[in-house]
């Protein structure tokens, strides 16, 4: 259990000590600095301690955001820290640091928390310093300044002020304006019953892939059940995020099922599309298009994570096409108009529950091909013309994320300890486009059973090493990764289309959403700050350059049918060693307690 040290005189009519107890802090008394030292030691090891002043004024929810945060090691309000265990030595030194030698002194003065935090910033520490808005946070040093913070606690609706921080400060439209303003409520709703955001997320999840089973009916009704079960998806998808933040809920395993679940859900509601329009009237066949449509999706997602990484800590990090962009800010319309471009997730959706729902699937799928398309094309030149025009120096750390998120295998590392030296400056991603496009385009312009897509395929063995044989430091580096994601999941499509049997297409689906989920879990590793996967598991499943020779040999080398088997059986076995891998990770105790801030996706 957390335990909260209250060090000074007790105040008359504070309930201080009953707002601690019921944000699940034991509370100990300490009238001095010694006192407050020895309650400090005597504190379970592996639970967090916090030290509050006696004399704090405010408002819970301030204390809530300081104190409670599993996200930060060490946290401070005004008259108020906290550590958890893994930080506790570094309280505990700063503590010793303020007690008086010659024995302890009463704190009538000044805030032994207070005094702590400036100790800790001293040495270096990281102190996490919330926002609080128009929350109060003080120790007033008499009773007229205690009046007025009281008075100024009276005045702002803490709960109002608690639901509106429930919501992600940079949202889509859609998200904003039509799933927001309720599901806020829906989030308090299950923060007074008890639930966590890992049973609303997994309430998420399930509502998905039942509007997937739906969909895959075939039937109108069908269509229309499942158009609408995607929008209460979605309701409860923004729902565990807002539930996290209301009631700072965040833990490893909801990282890891936040990061991961709705792409699972997007494309197994693609699948569900898929079967439906086999099964309907029509027999329609769009297997091609939803795995397409994941494709981009899925490379659309690589380019915001490869700009972001190459960019987030690089210094002198300025561009005209930057300013200009700050400059459209102010004009409020502008910053809708570009966050709906892009088509988040809020209004991705939308649109598809609205098109499944009103037309076909094939009709759903070309929409969403066309407003993807049209939406990477934006970005992208966005970002290529601000890479363009900046003058950054990216760190090492941005190199080695970009080195991650490019997942080179064996055979990349083989040829690239043989050629050494990397290529200069655009040289780096025009060589990752070529060889890329090359395997590409030998795989969808020959007939199933050449053997020209497995010569595309070394060459782009080849490539992909000398692409990554350097640091990627260069202005437009950040694009490896994505031209490797579009090179291996296009080769995967074009071969499966080339074999022209049913199944192909759907095992080729099962493959590549398999790959991606190890690539998204590389992504969210990363961000966490706790590095790729282990180089064994990258090893065992070889890297995108070897993955795409092994894919062409096969349909080099087997008849349309057993090449199937094969699609079928190599996504399995990815599948089972990627999944494996990411749950003992995520459910470890070392993985990041995050929760997804970011831009919508």
């Amino acid at each position: 259990m957390s335990t909260a040290i209250v060090t000074g005189q007790p105040v008359p009519g504070s309930s201080l000590e009953n707002d601690l107890r019921s944000l699940g802090f034991d509370v100990r008394l300490a009238a001095d600095a010694a006192e407050a030292e020895t309650l400090l030691a005597a504190a379970s090891a592996g639970d967090r301690v916090a030290l509050v002043d006696a004399g704090f004024v405010g408002h819970q929810h301030a204390l809530r955001l300081g104190l409670t945060d599993p996200r930060f090691p060490l946290s401070a309000v005004p008259g108020a820290v906290t550590a958890q265990p893994e930080a506790r030595q570094a309280l505990t030194r700063a503590v010793a640091r303020e007690t008086p030698t010659g024995g302890g002194t009463a704190l009538a003065v000044d805030s032994l928390a207070e005094r702590v935090v400036t100790a800790l910033d001293a040495d270096g520490c990281e102190v996490h310093k919330p926002e609080l808005g128009s929350l109060v946070a003080a120790v007033p040093a008499d009773p007229q300044a205690r009046n007025e913070a009281r008075q100024a606690v009276a005045a702002v609706d803490e709960e109002a002020v608690r639901l509106k921080s429930a919501v992600k400060s940079r949202d889509g439209f859609f998200t904003t304006f039509f799933i927001s303003p309720y599901s806020r409520y829906l989030a308090r709703w299950c923060a007074r019953r008890g639930l966590t955001p890992n049973q609303v997320t997994t309430a998420s999840l399930l509502t998905a892939l039942i509007a997937a089973g739906c969909a895959a009916t075939g039937t109108r009704a069908g269509f229309v059940a499942a158009g609408v079960l995607l929008i209460a998806s979605f309701v409860l998808d923004c729902t565990d995020g807002q539930l996290a933040r209301y009631a700072l809920k965040y833990s490893t395993l909801g990282a890891w099922l936040d990061a991961t679940f709705d792409r699972a859900k997007e494309y197994a509601y693609y699948a569900g599309l898929a079967l439906g329009a086999a099964r309907g009237g029509g027999h329609d066949d769009v297997w091609a298009l939803a795995l397409g449509a994941m494709v981009l999706q899925t490379c659309r997602h690589v380019v915001d994570f490869s700009f972001n990484e190459a960019n987030h800590d690089a210094t002198a990090n300025t561009s005209p096409t930057a300013a200009f962009s700050d400059k459209l800010d102010s004009v409020g319309w502008t910053v809708w108009v570009r966050r709906m471009i892009v088509l988040p997730i809020g209004e991705r959706w939308a649109m598809i529950a609205v098109l499944t729902a009103a037309t076909t699937p094939r009709i759903t799928f070309y929409a969403l091909l066309i407003g993807c398309a049209l939406a990477a094309t934006y970005t992208t030149a966005g970002r290529v013309l601000r890479s363009l025009t900046r003058k950054a120096r990216r760190t090492d750390r941005a190199a080695r994320a970009l080195a991650d998120l490019a997942d080179p295998g064996p055979l990349s590392d083989a040829v690239r300890r043989v050629a050494k030296r990397g290529l200069p400056g655009l040289a780096v991603p025009a060589v990752a486009f070529l060889g890329g496009a090359a395997v590409v385009a030998c795989s969808a312009l020959t007939g199933h059973g050449s053997p020209l897509p497995v010569i595309g395929a070394l060459v782009y063995v080849l490539t992909s090493a000398l692409a990554v044989a350097r640091p990627l430091k260069g202005a437009l580096d950040w694009l490896v990764p994505p031209f490797f994601r579009a090179a291996e999941y296009g080769t995967v499509l074009a071969l499966a289309g080339k074999a022209a049997v049913n199944g192909a297409l759907p095992a080729a689906f099962g493959l590549v959403a398999a790959v991606a989920y190890h690539h998204y879990d590389t992504v969210y590793r990363i961000r966490g700050n706790a590095g790729a996967p282990p180089a064994w598991l990258v090893r065992s499943i070889g890297g995108h350059e070897g993955r795409t020779l092994l894919v062409t040999v096969l349909a080099a080398l087997l008849t349309a049918s057993q090449f199937t088997v094969a699609l079928t059986v190599l996504a399995v076995a990815v599948a089972l060693v990627v999944l494996v891998e990411s749950i003992r990770f995520w459910v470890s105790a070392g993985a990041p307690a995050v929760h997804d801030e970011g831009e919508p996706a």
